[in-house]
């Protein structure tokens, strides 16, 4: 009985022996080498322009708490939050009634000094002119003529010496009156200069009950409203300036020797992703953080269309002075995956070897490699992510 099953097993093992059953077999174990159609690139060494990164939090160039400057009821409030304002736009106004007040009653006293001086408003002070002094002169000149013809008829012995006595007499009075003339139209003119300063501290109370914006930008908070009584320096409106933007950069103390102000600086912000803005450093701290060995600087960045906001967070690059050779591939080479980036390596029979490398700075379309690369090497540039050690590539520039 087991004669039939031996020969069932011969045959079976002479079909599987077949030469074109042993080559699909074969095939099928070492799936022949796929081919992948990609360009390729040639490694290249070049200079590159080199950057600083940096961190940082956008503010505003400015912003001020407006405070009122006189004491009253608030009558309007023609802003909310987020207006834009013009410098010297009003944000707040002050009822005035009492200050207008205030003010006629100014006016009305410098003007009535005035006229008892005698002199318009355009005119200068001049103290001989004033009435009541020009009258007293007059008197002092005719009493002092008076007293000159006395005194000659008295030498002359043609006088009384009583006569004599009472014309010396009247002269000094006279004299003594227009001494207390002019000083008392000196007194009147201080009146004035303090009447006028009162016009003009009334004049300014009343500029005052109409707050402004200090400058140009946009309105943060208002904190009052229509009916508050606001006292002299309450706070009212907060405004910011939006343009330009100011962001606070920290750098490693190792690039001190590139940073300097007016150097060129690149900023991105989550919220326009591809977007980039340029600024200006306008200050390097003259010291180093001691914990960190940090260097704090700042830099003025161009607002026109308003889409900084104080509070993003940017990422800064930060021109260097020089630049240095750099090993260079174009940036569809590589291929990132879980933090860590490869390349493919084109050998001269056309497979590709996977290579772990680390970039660095970007120049355009290409990107730096710091590690895992050599000049003039080959790189597959296209179907990257098609690619693993020993496929074989169809090869096109």
């Amino acid at each position: 009985m087991r004669f039939p099953t031996l020969l069932v097993l011969l045959a079976l093992a002479a079909s599987g022996c077949r030469p074109g059953v042993s080559s699909e077999a074969k095939a099928a174990a070492s799936n022949d080498v796929r081919t992948v159609n990609a360009t390729i690139a040639v490694v290249t060494e070049k200079p590159i322009s080199r950057f600083v990164a940096a961190t940082g939090t956008l503010t505003a160039e400015e912003q001020a708490d407006v405070s009122a400057e006189v004491a009253g009821r608030v009558v309007a409030t023609p802003v909310e939050r987020g207006t834009l304002v013009s410098e010297g736009a009003a944000l707040i106004r002050i009822s005035d009634t009492e200050v207008r007040a205030q003010v006629q009653e100014a006016e009305a006293n410098a003007a009535q000094i005035q006229a008892r001086l005698g002199f318009g408003s355009g005119a200068s002070f001049d103290i001989d002119r004033v009435p009541e002094v020009a009258n007293a002169k007059a008197s002092d000149d005719l009493a002092q003529a008076d007293f000159a013809r006395a005194r000659m008829l008295n030498e002359r012995q043609l006088l009384s010496a009583a006569d004599f006595d009472r014309s010396r007499t009247q002269a000094e009075a006279a004299r003594r009156q227009y001494d207390i003339a002019r000083n008392n139209a000196e007194q009147q003119y201080q009146s004035l200069l303090a009447a006028q300063a009162r016009l003009a501290l009334a004049r300014k109370a009343l500029t005052d009950t109409i707050v402004r914006a200090p400058f140009a930008g946009a309105v943060e908070e208002r904190f009052v409203s229509v009916g508050d009584y606001v006292s002299r320096g309450t706070k009212t409106v907060s405004v910011v300036r939006l343009n330009p933007m100011r962001v606070e950069l920290t750098v490693p103390g190792q690039y001190l020797a590139s940073l300097a102000p007016g150097r060129t600086v690149s900023l991105q912000v989550d919220a326009y992703p591809g977007k980039t803005f340029t600024g200006k450093i306008r200050y390097v701290s003259p010291s180093l953080k001691a914990d960190s060995r940090a260097l704090v600087i700042e830099a003025v960045v161009s607002n026109e269309a308003g889409d900084l906001k104080p509070g993003l967070f940017a990422t800064a690059q930060i021109e260097q002075a020089s630049s240095t050779p750099a090993i260079l591939v174009p940036s569809t080479a590589i291929r990132t995956t879980t933090g860590t980036s490869r390349v493919y390596v084109v050998s001269s029979g056309g497979t590709v070897e996977e290579r772990i490398v680390t970039t660095g700075q970007t120049a355009g379309n290409l990107v730096e490699i710091t590690s895992g690369l050599a000049r003039g090497e080959t790189v597959a540039t296209s179907n990257v992510a098609q690619l693993g050690d020993g496929v074989r590539i169809a090869a096109r520039k």
